[in-house]
């Protein structure tokens, strides 16, 4: 038969018959003197100690995204994560933080701002087309990006392969500069 007994937020089990006391978790000679149970110690192979609190701290937290402490704390402060709940001062994450990091650090790669990300997660909880509205002009800005990574890849390919010593004496150079001077963007002065 089990006897369980909670400490601190730790439930400890032992055999029945046998102490458990927060003195005696660490062997017999820890016990507190005069316990009726003085001749029958907890063995620590027989204590067993689980946590009922499965929050994480956030060095845990870090450790498992792989993003800093101090990232994690200004995600907080620009409210991309809710406040964890505190235990003795220190912040307590659910295990579902993990993958709110993950959502965040996804939207990062994506080309999301943090500011859009609050946007985006928010919206999400508020308006089912919100975060669609805000995907699609996200994806409009990838577009207008690539267009412009294009044009200066073909750009700078073209001046590589100019036979002209030096690029400025380049017919199709000048012809680019003096495009981008009246206003024109790279892929209109390029000539492919």
């Amino acid at each position: 038969m089990r006897l369980q007994r909670s400490l601190r937020g730790a439930v400890l089990e032992a055999d029945v018959g046998q102490a458990v006391l927060p003195g005696s978790l660490f062997g017999p000679q820890q016990q507190r003197r005069g316990d009726v149970h003085d001749s029958h110690p907890t063995p620590s192979s027989m204590l067993e100690v689980k946590m009922a609190d499965q929050h994480l701290t956030i060095g845990e937290l870090a450790r498992r995204t792989g993003v800093a402490t101090s990232a994690l704390r200004y995600y907080e402060e620009l409210g991309l994560m809710p406040a964890p709940v505190r235990i003795s001062g220190q912040r307590r994450y659910p295990e579902s933080a993990a993958a709110l990091v993950g959502v965040i650090l996804f939207l990062r790669d994506a080309g999301f701002s943090l500011r859009e990300s609050k946007a985006l997660l928010a919206s999400r909880a508020h308006a089912v087309d919100g975060w669609r509205q805000l995907a699609h002009r996200k994806l409009a800005e990838l577009d207008e990006q690539i267009a412009k990574s294009q044009a200066a890849r073909e750009a700078i390919t073209h001046a590589l392969r100019c036979q002209h010593e030096d690029i400025a004496t380049c017919p199709n150079f000048a012809g680019v500069i003096a495009a981008r001077l009246v206003g024109k963007p790279l892929a209109e002065t390029h000539l492919h």
